[in-house]
């Protein structure tokens, strides 16, 4: 608390100055981002061995030692008891939801991002089953290292666990922190949780970055060609953007973006991803094009879940999550109406850009509103695909396909 000074701040009306101390280690962070992503995955690549694998040792550590204070069982006990009327509470959903899709990273584009580096025969099924457990597994075990010292702190303080933990960043930036603060040799413990958190950091800076990089040095070639100066005048746009988070009152605009930046806009972008997939493009098309890089198709599981269970799933969130929506609160601090506005407008941001974009493909179309309503619906190589097929070593012959009207393209 000391360091972040959120008690000298009035609230997000009146975020304070600027703490230099926490402006430099944003700037170190993106000089470290910059010069693990400058050159590609040659760079990033390796330091992502490290950035996964510390935090693993830190954990492990941490959990020993959470473990072995006085009172620490009572907090894995109530870390273990499940609050099932906690289930009937939408932002409970919204924000389980969130979570999964920030700590695996579908929607994001960051895992499109990776993937385009891979082999095409890698076995994506493998690698979706063993991450998805690896990141429910690591989740599971941070629980115990939080809760472990959160029932060392109630012990200490003679406080009820609820009381002492808080939602949010605050867990992890102030609680958690003042906590690991009163164990002998706080200096350490400090050092190696708050080293576990850069690097994770960094990590999610690393895929979030990535996928921005290489969709744009995909589509543009000028951006290619100077991969260096793009990142360089990224990672500034993302400095001085993140200045206001570095303020007395950071901590404000952190628990806003925490709430907006990535909520309902990933729960939107991904719904609407479902849908392209199950009912545009269509199941077994996607299943087909599994089959040609794995050499099997998946079962009827995976396409009920695609094509049903997701979207429906995703749709019910969504609706309940508007319904019961309440205000944007930090502890005892309620936001005003603007700042709710600001916070939905960076969720419109991204929300808009799908529909907005569709709506000028449709405009740029040619013929009527159904024809070009449908044309843009139509997977892409049930249009135009060119297929070139190899004729007995007599040379390459093209194979134009038609659509299923009839009409050559």
């Amino acid at each position: 608390r000391g360091m972040l000074e959120i008690d000298k701040a009035a609230g997000i009306e009146n975020l304070g100055h600027i703490k230099w101390q926490i402006a430099l280690c944003l700037f170190v962070v993106y000089l470290i981002c910059y010069f693990s992503l400058w050159k590609g995955i040659s760079t990033s690549g390796k330091v992502v061995w490290f950035t996964a694998l510390f935090p693993y040792v830190v954990l492990s550590i941490l959990l020993v030692r959470g473990i072995t204070l006085p009172g620490s069982f009572q907090g894995i006990k109530y870390y273990l008891t499940p609050s099932f009327d906690k289930l009937t509470m939408s932002s409970v959903w919204v924000d389980a939801a969130t979570q999964v899709f920030f700590s695996l990273g579908p929607g994001f584009g960051v895992l499109l991002a990776f993937a385009s580096y891979n082999k095409f025969h890698n076995n994506v099924y493998y690698d979706a089953i063993a991450t998805s457990l690896i990141n429910c597994m690591t989740s599971f075990l941070a629980g115990f290292v939080i809760f472990s010292v959160l029932g060392y702190m109630s012990h200490k303080s003679g406080k009820l666990i609820q009381d002492v933990a808080t939602e949010g960043p605050g867990l992890v930036f102030v609680v958690y922190p003042e906590a690991i603060a009163t164990l002998p040799f706080s200096s350490f413990w400090s050092i190696a949780f708050f080293l576990m958190l850069i690097t994770l950091g960094l990590d999610s800076s690393f895929g979030g970055s990535e996928a921005i990089i290489t969709a744009l040095s995909d589509e543009y070639p000028l951006i290619k060609n100077n991969r260096e100066i793009f990142i360089a005048c990224l990672f500034t746009f993302y400095f001085f953007v993140g200045l206001p988070s570095c303020t007395q009152g950071g901590a404000y605009v952190v628990t806003l973006l925490d709430k907006y930046a990535a909520g309902f806009s990933i729960l939107f972008a991904v719904f609407f991803e479902t849908l392209a997939v199950s009912y545009f493009y269509g199941v077994e098309r996607f299943a087909d094009d599994i089959n040609s890089m794995l050499g099997y198709k998946p079962g009827v599981y995976w396409k009920i879940c695609w094509k049903y269970v997701s979207p429906l799933f995703l749709l019910l969130i969504i609706i309940s999550g508007f319904v019961w929506y309440t205000p944007l609160k930090h502890d005892n601090y309620v936001y005003p109406f603007w700042a709710n506005m600001v916070g939905w407008s960076i969720a419109l941001s991204s929300i808009l850009f799908m529909p907005s974009l569709a709506a000028i493909k449709l405009f740029k179309s040619s013929g009527t509103f159904k024809q070009r309503f449908r044309l843009l619906i139509t997977p892409w190589r049930d249009t135009q695909s060119r297929l070139v097929n190899y004729d007995n070593g007599q040379g390459y012959s093209e194979v134009v396909q038609t659509h299923s009207e009839g009409k050559t393209i």
